[in-house]
């Protein structure tokens, strides 16, 4: 089947629904996903939306903060303009139906939560329920909209560009004419054909064993853009959440920040609260400190886990401002509010991703990316916490305004072009299928040996050598076999992971969430900039400004 829409919208979380939103009134918008609808990032986000929103605090600490985090690397264009955008983000949330937290000391003010690297409490949020609430209200939004078609269980295969279409050359770039999409439920290979296309299909946590994240975060934007020709960036900043539940029923579920910043604190096994030992703000420094501190810890004692207690505040508050921690962990029979709960770092958030520019513009035209699959530059080498969400509205809402005004210029003088249907020819073996799908397990678990929280040069060459020969044994599959849902994640979390493993690879100092060995300093001099992949090449952009071949021209 081949559908054709003004927008097309890959992805189902706050900055594909936001997007889809503000672009409807103005074209016909597809959205894809590849599970059910809510099966996203954003559905499990507990913490909230960092915004300036209280008397004591300003867009310039707000900015300080963030950057501080990014220790060096965050273009500061982009982190101004999401702060200074935040607290309009939050209304039109409102307008949407987003319901946030109220104050109980006063009436009709929003409640501010604070967490790791903030000088003041910022966080807006529904409870630690904050992603459930954006996801839903939207998707309420979506649903009612008459512009918005909704297809779910696809799973993008090829974004469409030059590389499939005979007859057209790439002469003056790159152009992207939407997708290939594998239907879940029938097998057959879709066509979306779109004037504008929107990336955001979230993470890639399940490239490493223990993450935070949904079973459908395997990269899938950041390998199909790489290897449509797209510029990828800043992919061995990976974050690793420093409070994942450690228990054998748990699944790695996420334990808030916002915890930390109620006034949470680390313990070892023996209670010493050890986060004094590593920052000045103790429990409430930086991710990247407060995970690599709680590995050496676990490491120098010898211990499976460290702990989070807050069992010196009142009870009846942890259940009010965290009542689905505390349920979840009820569940499994822990009582955070009269026992620590035991807690080890975890694969969250990719801070790289495909290289944007200030309006989400990627270096394909007409490809837009937005979210987690993006590398904007507010990040950095290190994400502040809760700004992952505000950045996905903000940069959302600017990718719409570009791609509406570039849509009045080209409708009447640019159609889409002659797409050849999707060749899938082959037959699934069952048999190989067997072998290949083991490579899976092989690639999250060299992820997490030499490719985690700590790395040195043995470890990264490791991994360099064990994946160039996984990747090939599932290529070689992907060429002579049927296209399958499982087989596309696994080629895609394989690509993301020696995209990882190289940018690792290349940068020769410590900052942020890479910390080696080999290299423990951090080095301004030589490594001040974003490691970028484009095809073979790999270069530092000592400029601070991720490359972009795209512009504004109707072409």
């Amino acid at each position: 089947m081949v559908y054709e829409s003004d927008f097309l919208v890959i992805g189902s979380g706050i900055a594909g629904l936001s997007f889809a939103l503000k672009t409807a009134d103005h074209g016909s918008v597809v959205i894809i996903t590849k599970k059910q609808r809510a099966d996203t990032n954003t559905n499990r986000a507990q913490g909230g939306i960092a915004a300036v929103w209280g008397d004591d605090d300003s867009f310039e600490l707000h900015i300080r903060d963030t950057l501080e985090a990014g220790v060096g690397l965050c273009h500061p264009d982009a982190v101004s303009r999401i702060v200074h955008e935040g607290p309009a983000s939050i209304r039109a949330l409102q307008a949407w139906g987003v319901r946030f937290s109220e104050s109980d000391a006063v009436p009709g003010r929003l409640d501010l939560g604070r967490e790791g690297g903030h000088s003041r409490n910022r966080i807006v949020h529904a409870k630690d329920r904050t992603g459930m609430a954006l996801e839903q209200a939207l998707l309420d939004q979506v649903r009612r909209h008459p512009q918005i078609r909704f297809f779910e269980n696809q799973s993008a295969v090829e974004l469409i560009t030059e590389h499939h279409l005979t007859g057209l050359r790439a002469e003056t770039g790159l152009h992207c004419w939407g997708v290939y999409a594998a239907d879940g439920e029938t097998g057959e290979i879709h066509t979306f054909l779109s004037r504008k296309t929107l990336l955001s299909t979230g993470g890639a946590g399940r490239v490493y064993l223990h993450t935070t994240n949904p079973e459908i975060a395997t990269g899938d934007g950041v390998a199909m853009a790489w290897r449509a020709g797209a510029a990828v960036a800043n992919l061995e900043f990976f974050q690793f959440h420093p409070t994942a539940l450690h228990h054998p029923e748990g699944g790695s579920f996420l334990i808030s920040e916002a915890v930390r910043g109620f006034g949470g604190v680390l313990r070892t096994q023996d209670g010493e609260a050890f986060m004094k030992r590593y920052h000045v703000q103790a429990d409430l420094a930086p991710r990247d400190v407060v995970a690599r501190a709680i590995d050496a810890e676990m490491k120098r004692r010898g211990d499976p886990c460290v702990y989070l207690d807050v069992t010196h505040l009142p009870a009846d508050q942890i259940r009010d401002r965290f009542p689905t921690i505390h349920e979840t962990l009820l569940s499994l029979k822990l009582d955070m509010t009269h026992e620590p709960v035991p807690v080890v770092p975890a694969a969250h958030y990719l801070c790289g991703g495909v290289c944007t520019d200030l309006s989400g513009r990627s270096t394909i035209r007409h490809l837009y990316v937005t979210g987690e699959t993006a590398c904007t530059g507010v990040h950095g080498a290190n994400r502040l916490a809760s700004n992952s969400l505000l950045e996905a509205i903000v940069f959302s809402d600017h990718a719409a305004e570009d791609a509406i005004r570039s849509l009045r210029r080209t409708r009447k003088t640019t159609g889409l072009p002659e797409v050849p249907p999707w060749d899938d020819e082959g037959t699934f073996n069952q048999k190989e299928w067997v072998l290949i799908s083991h490579d899976l397990a092989e690639v999250q678990q060299l992820m997490w040996d030499y490719v985690g929280v700590v790395r040195s040069e043995e470890r990264l060459l490791r991994a360099k050598h064990r994946l160039a020969v996984i990747r090939e044994e599932i290529e070689d599959f992907y060429k002579r076999t049927r296209v399958t849902p499982a087989l596309i994640e696994l080629r895609n979390i394989a690509c993301v992971a020696q995209l990882i493993v190289r940018s690792a690879l290349f940068r020769k100092e410590s900052r942020g969430l890479h910390f080696t060995t080999d290299y423990p300093e951090c080095d301004d001099i030589n490594w001040l900039g974003d490691t970028v992949l484009r095809g073979d090449a790999i270069f530092l952009n000592p400029q601070g400004v991720i490359p972009n071949a795209q512009d504004a021209s109707p072409t």
